[in-house]
């Protein structure tokens, strides 16, 4: 269920580091407080991570309940961004990407090189 975003209205990143003790109630608080959303919006899957970047959690609204869900890594590690503490919108790809174990936000675009033709 994790390895596709097809099916999600918004994937939204909570950059920086989460205490992933926290089940549905309090990474529910942590969205409307911390960052003004609503966990209720159904579609919209929020991930998390903790200091082991193994692992995530990912907290659901279906319409009647919370889907609480984890992935960990049986190798490797998720390149998640924790230079601040806010939520990110994410794409499709971007989450790919991030599955992948992929940066998803890049700091600085690389530069576009035009290749020098001989005359």
């Amino acid at each position: 269920m994790l390895n596709d975003a097809t099916g999600f209205r918004h994937v939204y990143i909570a950059c920086g580091y989460t205490d992933l003790k926290m089940g549905i109630d309090g990474l529910a608080g942590k969205i409307q407080q911390e960052f003004q959303m609503d966990p209720f919006e159904e579609g919209n899957l929020f991930l998390f991570c903790g200091r082991r970047t193994d692992l995530i959690k990912a907290l659901l609204y279906e319409g009647d309940g919370f889907l609480l869900l984890y992935k960990r890594l049986a190798d490797g590690r998720f390149r998640w961004p924790r230079s601040v503490t806010e939520v990110r919108d994410i794409t499709p790809e971007q989450y790919r990407w991030l599955m992948d174990g992929l940066e998803v936000l890049q700091e600085k675009r690389i530069r576009n090189v035009r290749p020098t033709h001989a005359v």
